[in-house]
């Protein structure tokens, strides 16, 4: 089985990506859902999390306001000890990465042929970037990066524009991202465009895999 990590800045397209790889014939997991499972009542993450940041985070029925702790993680002064948002992270990535090896290795026992992607937007942030055969990033123009996240926040390209700049600096650039590549997905262009990429890196992955 093939282990493949998927990943990229925030509104770069990876959601887009892992689909195009899934019709294709990959099995996919998304950190960012696990995440979400994980955030639920009763978890212990959720416990964690809530003892950390305060049942300010919470909504009227005890689950979790993701907005609002966001605006927590991220909105931590450049002097403190510990930034907020690696606070968050210390909490919620070993549960995420533990889940996610747990399911590549059922993929590898039902199918050991099988390409199983991890899509996640800090793999290379969380140092664990070495547990994939290969890595796959994917990237946009910042401009289109802006306009994605308004629409799909609802919100002003102005305030996208300052909450990506907010969610980037805890991340990686792109361009030392690309450095860590083995394929890099440009999905600044037309939907054929991307398709057609992801198209060629999945005949390149399915034949490593067969060896």
């Amino acid at each position: 089985m093939l282990k493949v990590g998927l990943t990229g800045g925030i509104a770069s397209g990876k959601s887009v990506v892992g689909e195009m790889f899934v019709k294709l014939g990959a099995q996919l997991i998304r950190a960012d859902n696990i995440a979400h499972e994980l955030m639920q009542p009763g978890q212990a993450v959720y416990e964690e999390v809530v003892r950390r940041f305060g049942r300010e985070i919470l909504n009227p029925d005890g689950s979790i306001n993701r907005a609002r702790l966001a605006s927590l993680a991220f909105g931590t002064p450049r002097d403190a000890a510990l930034p907020r948002v690696e606070e968050l992270n210390a909490i919620v990535h070993p549960a995420v990465v533990r889940h996610e090896d747990e399911w590549m290795a059922e993929v590898g026992r039902r199918d050991p042929a099988a390409i199983a992607i991890v899509e996640a937007a800090l793999i290379l942030e969380a140092g664990v970037a070495d547990r994939f055969n290969r890595l796959i990033v994917v990237t946009c123009r910042p401009e289109q990066r802006v306009e994605r996240l308004a629409a799909r926040l609802g919100i002003s390209e102005e305030d996208a524009r300052a909450e990506a700049a907010r969610r980037m600096a805890a991340q990686i650039s792109d361009e030392e991202k690309v450095k860590a590549a083995d394929f890099v997905i440009d999905d600044s262009g037309s939907l054929d465009a991307t398709e057609e990429q992801v198209r060629r890196v999945f005949v390149t992955l399915r034949t490593e895999g067969s060896r």
